[in-house]
């Protein structure tokens, strides 16, 4: 496991500062179909996420998001340093989560950002940052539609970037992780998608 790996070589900190060095940390990461909302269609190898008009038939399963929140969650557990990139149309809140995340509903306790289990950084328009329903704003310096996020899990740094070849910190939070992590995504309009890149192959041609 890369961020395992690096953990292990940096006891102190694992804050990258170049892009290389960024990508040093990159975790490939694949969504879960088992916990995709009805209204989500998966593609590219479960990197990709769009907003359907119509629900899809899904089978049953416990870990899916069964609300009106088209939310899905990836299969890796995040710890470590990591780090992971995502590119949208549309807006999308680009989520870190706890495994153990209400499912089912409309309760806020199931929608990222709204309770203690998870963190997220909205854009589209505007941009901000949510965790336990407290709204932090964000300035972008320029429009992009892709975010980077970095995690040290260890250190209780989650920190978002706008992902470039000069890389721009958005926002940083300092808290303690008690638990492994999962990436996630919310998105909001037919049409909308998202997409975990594929850094690994940009690292190699470097």
């Amino acid at each position: 496991n890369v961020c395992q790996q690096h953990d292990r070589n940096d006891q102190n900190s694992c804050e990258p500062h170049t892009r290389a060095e960024f990508l040093q940390y990159s975790q490939e990461i694949t969504l879960d179909p088992n916990t995709a909302n009805r209204c989500l269609l998966l593609s590219d190898g479960n990197r990709k996420v769009t907003v359907l008009s119509e629900d899809k038939c899904y089978s049953s399963h416990p870990d899916r998001f069964t609300g009106c929140h088209p939310q899905v969650l990836s299969r890796e557990s995040l710890s470590g340093c990591c780090y992971w990139e995502v590119e949208w149309r549309g807006g999308v809140r680009v989520a870190v989560t706890y495994k153990y995340i209400n499912r089912a509903g409309e309760s806020v306790q199931c929608l990222f950002g709204d309770n203690d289990k998870s963190w997220f950084l909205y854009s589209q328009i505007s941009c901000h940052f949510r965790h336990n329903s407290i709204w932090t704003g964000v300035s972008v310096p320029d429009s992009s539609a892709r975010v980077g996020v970095h995690l040290d899990h260890r250190a209780g740094l989650l920190s978002f970037y706008r992902a470039s070849n000069t890389m721009i910190l958005l926002h940083r939070v300092q808290t303690t992780f008690t638990q492994p992590l999962y990436a996630g995504v919310c998105l909001y309009c037919p049409g909308d998608t998202a997409e975990f890149c594929k850094l690994r192959l940009e690292f190699f041609q470097l």
